[in-house]
């Protein structure tokens, strides 16, 4: 590996992450919170467990961040081509496949390409800057996950830091003796905001079978514009069922049986 690699946005940001994530976790044992007591009183399963939830949510995190989020294939595959065809059969009106102007590939449906990650992505969702990494198809389900996982740990890691601003006077004195663990207890407070309203907005989009990026630009999609509805929502089960991995239809014939309902309601 060149030199120059190391210093990659993605190193780095993986990097700061981690950093992080320990030294927020010695901040906790290091001051008088209710972690280093349970330590001392010898109640090990408690601080084991948050241990291991913290190391569950980095292992979570480095996956979602390393991993393929779907991105197309060069090379036309079998079940990409049928369910091309699929459509066809289903409506009178097929959306047209336009190749890619950035990586001249034939994107499916919902798929969108990337400018950061250079690649078109399967059912793509968003890019995180926080991840260096796109979330799309194959690791969205690891990012709620992730999500539902980091916010525990945040969240616990709110309560352990309260737990240890002991107040006192005089103010200057405590700030000296606190400080660090009040903005410990703040940046968690920060950090817990926002992974809640990530999470949530999440299982909403999850639970409808959108994605973040057509939930904001709906307008600006060729398959979703002039639509009175999402041509792919079929209902919680079903919607959770694509979203885990076990499609009972392609996006296309989803979306042609969508277009061929709603033909039929026009007439």
């Amino acid at each position: 590996m060149a030199p120059w690699a190391l210093l990659s946005p993605g190193v780095l940001v993986r990097t700061g992450h981690t950093m992080l994530t320990w030294g927020i976790t010695l901040v906790l044992f290091l001051h008088d919170t209710a972690l280093r007591r349970w330590e001392e009183q010898g109640k090990l399963l408690l601080p084991l467990t948050f241990l291991l939830l913290v190391q569950g949510s980095l292992l979570l995190y480095l996956a979602v961040s390393l991993m393929d989020p779907g991105y197309v294939s060069i090379q036309p595959q079998p079940q990409d081509l049928a369910a091309k065809e699929e459509p066809l059969v289903k409506a009178p009106h097929v959306f047209p496949v336009r190749r890619c102007r950035f990586c001249l590939v034939l994107p499916p449906l919902r798929a969108r390409h990337c400018r950061e990650c250079g690649r078109c992505v399967r059912r793509f969702d968003h890019h995180c800057p926080w991840l260096e990494n796109c979330v799309g198809e194959r690791n969205h389900p690891l990012f709620v996950a992730y999500l539902a996982l980091q916010l525990l740990v945040l969240l616990w890691g709110v309560y352990l830091a309260w737990s240890g601003l002991h107040f006192f006077q005089p103010w200057g004195q405590w700030l000296r003796a606190s400080g660090l663990l009040l903005a410990t207890f703040l940046l968690l407070s920060l950090f817990s905001a926002v992974a809640a309203l990530l999470l949530g907005s999440h299982l909403y989009l999850v639970a409808s079978n959108t994605t973040t990026w057509e939930f904001i630009s709906a307008h600006r999609i060729a398959y979703l514009r002039q639509r009175p509805g999402n041509p792919f929502d079929r209902g919680l089960a079903r919607n959770l069922a694509h979203f885990c991995g076990w499609p009972s239809a392609s996006w296309e014939s989803l979306w042609a049986e969508a277009e061929a309902e709603a033909g039929s309601q026009a007439v």
